[in-house]
């Protein structure tokens, strides 16, 4: 065996079991009702803008209808909307709401902070480069 792989193995498995669990904290504090899934969908729109569900979906690797229940349960609690593609009169378009743009924001600079403090001993490189080697590891995964 190789012991490198075994030990990314273990540390991907504690790191990931973490962020499901973070990913449950923030979308109860974005709102109590909010899906942890759910909270994924608020960061690819806050970040990317408005997009089509199957843009959604196909970014998340689910299919279509797990897309539009969590869509559904974001149009519910008012944090995102739907309108019309101008481009295909059948597709929809999703954008996050003011309300929802607002509760997002908060709670993400709450949780950015909250980085700030616990990596505070970290260098700015080091930071640098975990960001730039978990972004390389994502696009591998995209692939």
């Amino acid at each position: 065996m190789d012991h490198e792989f075994l030990a990314l193995e273990r540390e991907l498995a504690v790191f990931l079991r973490r962020a499901r669990a973070n990913s449950g904290e923030m979308a109860r504090e974005v709102h109590p009702e909010l899906e942890p899934a759910a909270y994924g969908l608020l960061v690819r729109l806050e970040d990317g803008g408005t997009q089509r569900a199957t843009e959604l979906a196909g970014y998340f690797g689910v299919g279509k209808a797990t897309m539009s229940r969590q869509l559904r349960a974001l149009e519910e609690l008012g944090l995102v909307s739907r309108e019309p593609d101008p481009a295909d009169g059948r597709a929809w378009l999703i954008r996050i709401t003011d309300e929802g743009r607002e509760r997002f924001r908060r709670v993400r600079g709450a949780r950015r902070e909250l980085y700030v403090q616990k990596l505070a001993g970290w260098d700015r490189a080091e930071i640098a480069e975990l960001a730039r080697l978990l972004h390389q590891l994502n696009a591998i995964a995209d692939s």
